[in-house]
């Protein structure tokens, strides 16, 4: 069941390289953003790959790293669809999987992520997301 958002970033693009051009283009980049995850205010490093489909929608697939200044560390995998909007925006929704050992932030390795994703023509990114878990796992806390 979807849960309460737990969490919003904001920041940039750092990068963009092409991984590959044959037999599809795919391009890689990377993103740093200020989020709060859980209520825990932290820095988020993101590195993902996209390529496009046959109806010109994207495919994405990334991994991440969250850190807080309080030595909090979650590590998530993800994989969504996305789409090239007017001026070179890109807007991207799916899911991610997280591994941490922070006591504060445990309750992440028994759900999954619901996200949105947007980075705007200049890079800036904003993302949200939401709490998904099996049925019968407790509800937690919103960003």
């Amino acid at each position: 069941m979807l849960g309460p958002q737990i969490e919003e970033g904001h920041g940039k693009r750092t990068g963009r390289r092409i991984v590959a051009t044959e037999p599809d283009l795919k391009v890689e980049a990377t993103a740093e953003e200020t989020q709060k995850l859980l209520g825990i205010e932290g820095l988020a490093i993101v590195t993902y790959t996209s390529s496009i489909k046959p109806d010109g929608s994207l495919h994405g697939e990334g991994e991440g790293v969250f850190l807080s200044p309080q030595g909090d560390r979650v590590t998530w995998r993800g994989v969504g669809v996305g789409r090239l909007t007017e001026g070179g925006a890109v807007q991207y929704c799916g899911s991610i999987s997280y591994t941490t050992t922070s006591q504060k932030l445990a309750k992440l390795n028994g759900i999954s992520g619901v996200f949105q994703w947007e980075i705007d023509a200049q890079g800036n990114t904003h993302s949200k997301i939401w709490e998904y878990a099996p049925a019968g796992v407790s509800r937690g806390v919103a960003a």
